[in-house]
C-alpha cells in the first residue's frame, strides 16, 4: 500500500523536475483545500503547502505514478500539518513583546482612511473603462503601453480615457470633499 516504490523494483527513468512542478501546480488548489479542512489557518496554509512541495520534490523519483497522486499528497499534507501543530505546542510565547510602534498616530491613520474612502467613492462615480485606465496607470503605476495591451485598447484610446477619467475624478473628488467638509 505504499505510494513509494520499493528499492528492489526496477529503476524507472528519472522524471524531470518540470513534471514534479507541473504536478504540484495542478494539485495546488487541492493541497490548499486539504490543509484548510485539516484546520490550518489562512496565514499558515502557504507555508505548509510549501513544505508539502518540498516533500513531494524530495520523493518525486520514488513515487509510483501508476497510482493517483492526491492520496499521497493528502497524507503528506496531514503529516506536515501534524508536525506543525506539534512544533507550535512546544513553542512558548512571550507574554509581552517589546516592539517599537511604527504605526502612524491615530490622527494620521484616520486622515489616511478618510482619504482612501473618499478616493474609492470618487472612483465609483467614474465609468468603468475610464476608471480602469486611471487606476492602472495613475494608482498602480502601469505604463500606458501595458495598460493598452492588458485592456485590449489602442494607445490613443488609453490616453483619451486617462485624460477624461482624470478630469472626471478631479471634479467628483472636489464635489465629495466639499460635501464631506460642509
Amino acid at each position: 500500500m505504499s505510494y513509494l516504490r520499493h528499492a528492489r523494483s526496477a529503476p524507472a527513468p528519472v522524471p524531470s523536475e518540470h513534471a514534479c512542478v507541473a504536478a504540484f501546480d495542478r494539485e495546488l488548489d487541492y493541497i490548499f483545500a486539504s490543509l484548510r479542512r485539516l484546520g490550518a489557518r489562512g496565514g499558515e496554509i502557504e507555508d505548509l503547502a510549501q513544505e508539502v512541495f518540498l516533500v513531494l520534490h524530495k520523493n518525486w523519483s520514488q513515487i509510483d505514478r501508476a497510482r493517483p497522486l492526491r492520496p499521497y499528497l493528502f497524507a503528506v499534507a496531514f503529516r506536515v500539518f501534524c508536525a506543525d501543530r506539534r512544533r507550535r505546542r512546544r513553542e512558548i510565547p512571550f507574554e509581552t513583546v517589546e516592539l517599537e510602534d511604527q504605526r502612524d498616530n491615530p490622527e494620521v491613520a484616520l486622515q489616511r482612511s478618510q482619504a482612501a474612502a473618499l478616493l474609492t467613492a470618487a472612483l465609483d462615480k467614474i465609468p468603468v473603462y475610464r476608471r480602469a485606465v486611471v487606476v492602472m496607470h495613475d494608482i498602480d503605476g502601469v505604463p500606458v503601453l501595458d495598460v493598452a495591451r492588458r485592456l485590449s485598447m489602442s494607445r490613443f484610446g488609453v490616453y483619451a480615457r486617462l485624460r477624461k477619467g482624470r478630469r472626471e475624478l478631479q471634479a467628483v473628488f472636489r464635489r465629495l470633499s466639499l460635501a464631506h467638509a460642509g
